[in-house]
């Protein structure tokens, strides 16, 4: 559509893959202040017919100008694409918000989760309104949902003399783009069938099953995942906080990561307080005995938390062995809590 010049242009490179669908939703959902949204990817997928609010729109490929006078471009398709492309958009002066990770060895990317710079300032948050378009072209990193939740429960429980956080994300196949949904999927009905399974993605049985690790010949590793999960929370803390001690389980579930955190303290906790703390971090507490009444008595589950934007946590239960231990219960949609952090960084950067 034609723009005029006080419009705020921006721009899904990556628009194809689940994550950049989902983005593409939730800008249309959320009311982010958008005039236009272009839609780019890689060769094999430009060309493709879609919509936005309503009206069809074709996904590009991109060229040199493809970012001339766009606010912000969200980079949301592989990690290789966005490393190839982050840059011209940064020339055109755009601000770059990388969802894909690709970007963030790049010393001048800026991890940032706007719901905990109340609680935890980021370093990456700015100071001020950008002056010139050469200050407006930055980086920002909007960090996977599993580093949102951990972020957001180490902040929330360090008040109370945190002594240790363990925290287990059981990892949905949908990580894996949409060819490990279709796989899960595939598998599912051939062994209901009885029928040889398809591991083309994770070289192993995914069904019904779960794993610490993907089968030798899968091009990516769990271990993989595990060790950028660590790195992200870790650059994030940035030293303020301890790092807690994390691991992926592959779950044979299409959404949504469910979590197991085990937080143990210097001495006995109140729950509600915990529960207050947790919900200020920016996660909504559920069940019927969440700290606030909201009329929701669900328990979180990889069902009931799909388009939701914010981490899911029921009351913690203490642990059986110690007065000082207690387990908390979660479920986070992958796709969603990461494309509503995305969109308040960018929210936050034009009201700063």
């Amino acid at each position: 559509m034609p723009l005029g010049e006080e419009s705020l242009r921006v721009a899904i490179a990556g628009a194809t893959p689940l994550h950049g669908k989902d983005l593409k939703a939730w800008i249309e959902q959320s009311g982010f202040p958008a005039g236009a949204v272009r839609l780019f990817d890689e060769e094999l997928a430009a060309g493709t017919l879609t919509e936005f609010a309503g009206e069809p729109a074709v996904v590009q490929r991109i060229d040199s100008s493809s970012f001339d006078n766009t606010r912000f471009v969200f980079f949301t398709g592989s990690p290789a694409f966005a490393a190839k492309h982050a840059a011209a958009a940064q020339k055109a002066g755009a601000t770059v918000i990388d969802l894909s990770g690709g970007l963030a060895a790049s010393p001048a990317a800026r991890p940032w989760i706007p719901s905990l710079d109340a609680l935890l300032p980021a370093p990456s948050a700015p100071s001020s309104a950008p002056s010139s378009a050469d200050d407006r072209a930055s980086l920002y990193l909007s960090p996977s949902t599993p580093v949102i939740v951990a972020c957001s429960l180490a902040t929330a429980c360090a008040p109370f003399s945190l002594s240790r956080l363990v925290i287990t994300f059981f990892q949905p196949v949908s990580e894996r783009g949409q060819a490990g949904v279709e796989e899960l999927e595939s598998q599912t009905v051939k062994l209901l069938s009885f029928q040889p399974l398809p591991q083309e993605v994770f070289d192993t049985q995914v069904a019904f099953n779960l794993l610490d690790r993907w089968g030798p010949a899968s091009h990516q590793r769990l271990s993989d995942a595990r060790a950028a999960l660590a790195r992200d929370v870790q650059n994030y803390l940035a030293g303020r906080l301890p790092v807690p001690a994390m691991t992926l389980v592959q779950a044979p579930v299409f959404y949504a990561h469910a979590f197991a955190a085990y937080a143990e303290f210097a001495q006995p906790v109140e729950p509600d307080a915990l529960m207050a703390r947790i919900e200020a971090a920016g996660c909504k507490a559920t069940g019927a005995t969440a700290v606030k009444a909201t009329g929701d008595d669900l328990a979180p589950s990889n069902l009931n938390v799909a388009g939701e934007e914010k981490p899911w946590i029921a009351r913690p239960e203490r642990d059986p062995g110690t007065d000082r231990g207690y387990w908390l219960w979660g479920a986070a949609d992958n796709m969603r809590v990461a494309s509503a952090n995305a969109l308040r960084i960018a929210e936050r950067l034009l009201v700063s």
